[in-house]
């Protein structure tokens, strides 16, 4: 009789979940439409054009969302061209500066309380 390994990895005869981009609107679409080439004019005209199928599109929140996780240099996902994503992290990043900022000046404010409450009580304690 022979053993066989075990092994951590499930079998590939699982069912595997289908692809968010299996529902994509610009599945059958060519690819160079969303990674457009060429002059400034036709570049503009073609990324216009990409950016229709995003709007119709039923899986655009998720293509953006893999797109600005892969940190996506070029194209068009989700419908925004590679300006657009670059702005929208920036901006992402501005707003988590900003709230590391408030949370570090609450935990200064809250230690600040503490010793003003510390130095005020301490008097009283000695002087008993």
């Amino acid at each position: 009789m022979t053993r066989r390994a075990r092994t951590r990895y499930a079998p590939d005869t699982l069912p595997r979940p289908v692809h968010w981009s299996k529902d994509a609107a610009c599945l059958r679409a060519d690819p160079a439409l969303f990674h457009p080439e060429g002059d400034a004019g036709t570049v503009l005209l073609e990324t216009a054009e990409a950016k229709t199928y995003c709007a119709r599109c039923v899986v655009q929140e998720r293509c953006l969302a893999d797109s600005l996780a892969r940190n996506e240099p070029y194209g068009v996902w989700g419908g925004l061209d590679e300006k657009a994503r670059r702005l929208l992290l920036r901006r992402r990043r501005e707003r988590e500066r900003a709230a590391r900022r408030r949370a570090e000046r609450k935990r200064e404010e809250a230690a600040d309380a503490i010793s003003t409450t510390a130095e005020v009580e301490a008097p009283e304690a000695t002087a008993a």
